[in-house]
């Protein structure tokens, strides 16, 4: 009886890593749906990519996405929050329900990387003609989900539970007064009578190797505000300032002592946070002094009562700089209209860890720092458990830390990610689905 205990335990032993193993493998129809359906996904990203559309104009991508989606025999739900497009898979099997998000808007970026496929379209942008660009990979996403649509739908029959596809307008934000992006869809009812139990989403990212996967559990990226402020002066000929107040010199040194809001007054041991002017405007000629300048920025922040002091800091700050010129500054501050920090549930991103890593491999899932960007999928993260995570985008052979970043007009995808994209998102809500992490 000792000689089968010792020989059943050494069995077992013998047998743990196998079963490890077999867990933490890459589903075999994930392989087999990422082989069947990759070029497929870059020729969709580089449609897209070619065809990029602002906030709140994605009209082309909406209807090239509802298309795509009633091809594989669903039913799309358009029109959401302007150009949003909904659709519901429905296993044939019991199971749980989740959502998966892609977001699908471009930037007013000029493009400069020279691709076959590079874009060529102009919009009209705050006033202004402006070339437009999927310089945050907007494109990689929307193509991605359809790729995962796909897979999903070939696999209904055996699938346990229903997952909802958000293809998602502006998330970049609507240009104001519209509204839009996850905030609307979340207004018209988008959970009210489909109510996730989890919801996923993925952001390429040039600061991650491509062949790479970053995420973390809790505080992920900061939450975003947009102010503007104008300041009011005299205007006046260049060659008498004395008879004007100048709002130019104002605005300047109003700009520079903003810069100690952050360095001198935020307790930074706490959380990060950034203030930035994006824009300043004032004057046409070169011989005036003009009435007014304005200006506009944003505030990153993690910590809430840090958000609030950084508002009224930048407030007191413009209207006593402004004043010491003889001049006057009005502040605007649309906290309203921010993103949330973006926090990831800790406990469903430890449970699909392991549904990552299936992917690419343990030493190639890492926790990457607090990320300073925004994202308006915080919003569904408010509603239900959610895990957001960084596809790398940087090619072998480019650091990384110099690439450029998302937003620049060289942002350049390796379409790797798009496989690793794939693979990740279908891993994860398969995982989920049917009851864990990479149970069979």
């Amino acid at each position: 009886m000792a000689r089968k205990t010792v020989l059943l335990s050494a069995l077992l032993c013998a047998l743990s890593p196998l079963v490890a193993q077999a867990r933490d493998a890459q589903r075999p129809e994930v392989a087999a749906a990422a082989a069947r359906l990759q070029r497929q996904v870059v020729d969709w990203r580089r449609d897209f990519h070619a065809h990029p559309e602002l906030s709140n104009r994605e009209v082309r991508t909406a209807a090239k996405v509802a298309e795509r989606l009633r091809a594989m025999g669903l039913t799309p739900k358009t029109g959401v929050a302007v150009h949003g497009v909904v659709a519901i898979i429905k296993g044939g099997l019991p199971g749980p329900k989740i959502a998966l998000r892609a977001d699908m808007d471009a930037l007013p970026v000029t493009e400069q990387t020279g691709l076959p496929f590079a874009s060529k379209a102009t919009a009209e942008y705050r006033g202004e003609q402006v070339g437009v660009m999927h310089a945050c990979g907007h494109d990689a996403h929307t193509a991605t989900l359809l790729g995962v649509a796909d897979a999903l739908v070939a696999m209904r029959d055996t699938l346990p539970g229903e997952v909802m596809l958000i293809f998602q307008p502006a998330e970049e934000g609507a240009p104001p007064p519209e509204q839009g992006g996850a905030d609307l869809m979340l207004k018209e009812g988008l959970f009210k009578d489909f109510k996730p139990e989890a919801v996923f989403g993925l952001h390429v990212f040039s600061s991650v190797q491509a062949g790479q996967i970053a995420v973390r559990g809790g505080p992920l990226m900061a939450a975003s505000d947009r102010f503007g402020i104008t300041v009011n002066g005299r205007q006046t000929h260049g060659s008498a300032p004395w008879n004007g107040i100048d709002p130019i010199v104002a605005a300047s040194d109003l700009i520079g002592t903003a810069q100690t809001i952050v360095s001198r007054r935020a307790n930074l041991s706490r959380q990060p946070a950034v203030l930035t002017f994006g824009a300043i405007k004032g004057g046409i000629r070169y011989n005036i002094i003009p009435d007014s300048v304005e200006m506009v920025g944003t505030i990153r922040t993690f910590d809430p009562d840090m958000r609030k002091q950084i508002f009224a800091d930048l407030r007191n700050v413009a209207e006593h700089t402004a004043a010491a010129h003889g001049a006057t500054a009005v502040t605007d501050i649309y906290e309203n209209d921010g993103n949330p920090a973006t926090v990831n549930d800790p406990a469903l991103t430890a449970r699909m860890l392991p549904s990552l890593q299936a992917v690419v491999g343990k030493d190639n899932v890492y926790e990457p720092p607090l990320q300073m960007g925004s994202e308006d999928f915080s919003l569904y993260a408010q509603q239900v458990p959610a895990m957001f995570f960084f596809v790398g985008s940087t090619g072998a052979g480019i650091d990384p830390a110099t690439a450029p970043s998302n937003h620049s007009p060289k942002f350049l995808l390796d379409e790797k990610a798009l496989d690793v994209g794939l693979r990740a998102l279908l891993q994860v809500s398969l995982d989920y689905l049917h009851g864990g992490t990479g149970r069979r």
